[in-house]
């Protein structure tokens, strides 16, 4: 293919945005199927979904495609920046689409659409037999899918690849194994501590009420509703389709407030993300977040760091009254704000408290990781999933809808890669905003006002603007001056909860925070 580096520029940008319109079709049709469409419509919805993810992938991995990128590759001493990026970006995806096939693309995007479907129904049913064919393909499908990628080290490093770029099961291994025993130890030693009260969380509120809150607090952080829109649905997500249309979804509780709020709050992290992408990326393979760990890096920022802590409140509380004035009039700011980050022990992950929640993720992990690796089947699950919450936390489920029916990850993608950036998600959070203080240490001052500006620039400028221009250890080494660690979330966790439950042996587990610091550090993956 003979182009001039413009010309080949113009064009490989033009089929990019085609493949992106493609797939942004299929994600609007994903979006209805989980918030507006009727229950007759799932085959249908299957068949049309499946049908856009194979037009897409067609269009992937078609060779002129291939011959241009090649071209373009050979001619990068001309291509200046972001366009260089585009390149290396576009490329390296081009490599990565051509080793699935089409019909394989088509046979997943179909079993997913089905197996949601499915889920919805067994969810509300508590019947889990239901979904253990359903459960047991996608295992089959997750293990197809790794072996395009082959040699591999475990047979889940493709798929959580595909989720956080540079990531392997070893490296997710090294910070849960980092993080798993000071978080057992605070939950132990916080169980010795008296229950803070969150009884003022429960009662009735009106479910308008609470998602007109919701949003307002939302729009006032910076999620622009000119470009968005808030939903309900069984399990919240957000989406993007273009940098002016990214949407998010809720779920609300009538005799609880706190779910539908903070589950608002973290699906507008993930939106101000993308909405945050330099528009000159949009439709491109650099116009979109990084990675699932960076992603929920945002999500749980605002979700936990900015949204439970005592001056976001300070500004929101007495709004909050006032909107809520029979459940509130008698109710402190303190009593609020120790109710919203009690400790308990809890059997439904997106209900979990900031310490214990990893150990959901963690459990998640290791028995995805089991199924993959045939050690688990299918149908013993539920007995697996029983015996991890009481070794981990003390408790079981009664039923499977507040067990391994919870989650939707499993029922509508691959088994695999889908967890662990929850996870990494929590560390960045920390690692960002601990950075964010350095530069702005003024930020608490401005949340007591109300004020998001200073913290969203900084977001907006080391993170959220370069959409998928550096990979992801680079983009947080650009941002923190680190790769990621783990040391300024344990110390975020220790100094916070040591205050509200005033725990014995915090000095030392402070004091252990320097070995963490100086050993903990992951090592950066290489450019590509």
């Amino acid at each position: 293919m003979s182009v001039s580096v413009e010309e080949g520029l113009a064009l490989l940008k033009r089929r990019l945005v085609e493949i992106n319109d493609v797939r942004s079709a299929g994600a609007v049709l994903g979006w209805d199927q989980a918030t507006h469409m009727p229950i007759g419509g799932a085959a249908s919805r299957a068949r049309q979904r499946a049908t856009l993810s194979r037009l897409a992938h067609q269009k992937a991995t078609d060779a002129e495609l291939g011959c241009l990128l090649d071209t373009l590759h050979s001619q990068r001493q001309g291509v200046l920046e972001p366009d260089s990026s585009l390149v290396r970006v576009a490329r390296r995806d081009f490599e990565k689409a051509s080793k699935v096939p089409a019909g394989f693309v088509e046979r997943a995007s179909a079993h997913q659409s089905q197996s949601y479907a499915a889920w919805t129904r067994a969810r509300e049913e508590n019947d889990f037999a239901a979904m253990v064919p359903y459960l047991t393909k996608s295992v089959e499908l997750s293990r197809e899918y790794a072996e395009f990628f082959a040699p591999f080290e475990h047979v889940c490093d493709p798929l959580i690849n595909e989720a956080d770029e540079g990531m392997t099961v070893a490296e997710i291994r090294r910070i849960f194994s980092e993080l798993r025993p000071a978080l057992i130890d605070m939950t132990r030693e916080i169980d010795d501590q008296a229950r803070l009260d969150n009884s003022c969380l429960k009662g009735m509120f009106n479910e308008d009420q609470q998602i007109a809150f919701g949003l307002l607090v939302v729009e006032k952080i910076g999620y622009d509703l000119s470009r968005g829109r808030l939903d309900k649905t069984v399990h919240p997500f957000s989406t993007r389709f273009s940098s002016g249309d990214v949407r998010i979804t809720t779920r609300v509780r009538t005799d609880e407030i706190s779910e539908s709020f903070f589950s608002t709050l973290h699906e507008a992290g993930h939106a101000l993300y993308e909405q945050g992408v330099s528009e000159e990326l949009d439709g491109t393979s650099l116009g979109r977040g990084a990675s699932a760990g960076l992603h929920e890096s945002q999500a749980r920022l605002w979700e936990n760091i900015v949204g439970r802590s005592y001056p976001f409140w300070e500004y929101w509380y007495p709004v909050l009254q006032n909107r809520f004035p029979g459940s509130y009039a008698d109710v402190s700011l303190d009593g609020f704000y120790a109710a919203i980050n009690r400790v308990e022990r809890s059997l439904i992950r997106t209900d979990a408290d900031e310490v214990t929640y990893n150990l959901h993720i963690m459990m998640r992990f290791d028995l995805e990781l089991e199924m993959l690796e045939g050690r688990l089947n299918v149908k013993d699950l539920p007995e697996a999933w029983r015996a991890r919450m009481c070794e981990d936390l003390g408790i079981e489920p009664e039923t499977n809808r507040e067990g391994c029916l919870q989650d939707v990850h499993w029922y509508a993608g691959h088994i695999g890669g889908a967890f662990q950036g929850y996870t990494i998600g929590n560390v960045l959070g920390a690692q960002f905003y601990e950075t964010a203080l350095q530069a702005h240490p003024d930020i608490p001052q401005q949340l007591q006002r109300g004020d998001y500006s200073q913290l969203l620039d900084w977001l907006r400028t080391e993170v959220h603007q370069h959409g998928r221009r550096y990979q992801p250890n680079e983009l947080i080494v650009r941002a923190t001056g680190k790769p990621l660690h783990v040391a300024p979330y344990l110390k975020y966790l220790c100094e916070k909860f040591d205050a509200l439950y005033s725990l014995p042996v915090s000095k030392d587990r402070s004091d252990q925070l320097v070995t963490v610091q100086s050993n903990g550090a992951l090592p950066t993956t290489g450019g590509g």
